[in-house]
């Protein structure tokens, strides 16, 4: 659903306001942006009103990194939010499908109605608990998954779970990626770091400028540091999010190399 983004008050005009079980659904605009709020402190999605399909938050372009590496024909995304994240894969990968997983129908709504998410046969959403949706995909079903779970005040504790990581994996084809969103780094002797070193042989981490940290789980060993030396420039010809910046930020977190290549 988007980072925590904390500030004494999100400044703009609130210009529509939503209610579900969970709570209030807040549209704020200011002068070049529209942002999706729960509680008009936290920012949970922000796009540029005059290009919707550009992420604005550095974390939210982050989690786009993978595709640096690998072009992916299905992709799922485990929360939607304002949906930037979501048009910016539409727009990026003109080929490719889009599942999206999202807990609360209203953000839905308001992601259509205020922040021109795409109606599109290649961008499917479906309202419902993306941990339990992540459990029931098929094995080597998708090649990337990039998942963001917030709520008003605090992270999914989902994503931090040995389970979700396992049935993430399984989920993944061979050469599949996982990009995660956690507002803190994961401690290097905790269980969650192994069972991420456990699925992936090669892990890289970014840390964005509000100190998320974006880490992506590569299923096939491979050495990140080898690339056409266009790649960065054309991916920015699709979608100018400042990719070769962002890809300066991208370190190793840990590889395998005894892991089968």
């Amino acid at each position: 659903m988007g980072t925590i983004i904390n500030r004494p008050a999100i400044k703009g005009d609130i210009v529509h306001v939503a209610r579900d079980k969970l709570g209030n659904i807040l549209v704020i605009d200011d002068r070049k942006h529209r942002i999706l709020s729960f509680d008009s402190v936290f920012e949970q999605s922000k796009i540029l009103r005059t290009a919707p399909h550009l992420p604005v938050h550095e974390y939210n372009r982050a989690m786009l990194m993978p595709i640096v590496w690998q072009e992916p024909a299905r992709v799922t995304v485990l929360g939607l939010g304002g949906g930037a994240l979501s048009h910016g894969l539409h727009k990026l990968l003109p080929e490719s499908r889009i599942e999206v997983f999202e807990l609360r129908e209203k953000v839905v709504e308001i992601a259509r109605d205020w922040f021109s998410l795409p109606l599109s046969e290649r961008l499917n959403v479906t309202v419902g608990d993306a941990r339990l949706a992540v459990e029931e995909l098929p094995p080597a079903s998708t090649d990337m998954i990039l998942t963001d779970l917030y709520t008003a005040d605090r992270m999914s504790p989902a994503q931090a779970q040995r389970q979700f990581i396992k049935a993430c994996s399984r989920a993944l084809s061979d050469t599949g990626w996982l990009a995660l969103n956690y507002h803190r780094m994961p401690e290097r002797d905790g269980n969650l770091f192994r069972e991420l070193r456990r699925q992936f042989p090669v892990l890289l981490v970014f840390k964005s400028k509000t100190n998320n940290w974006v880490i992506y789980g590569c299923k096939k060993l491979f050495d990140p540091w080898t690339l056409p030396s266009n790649r960065s420039k054309e991916l920015e010809k699709r979608l100018p999010v400042g990719w070769p910046k962002l890809l300066k930020k991208v370190s190793m977190l840990a590889r395998d190399d005894d892991a089968q290549s």
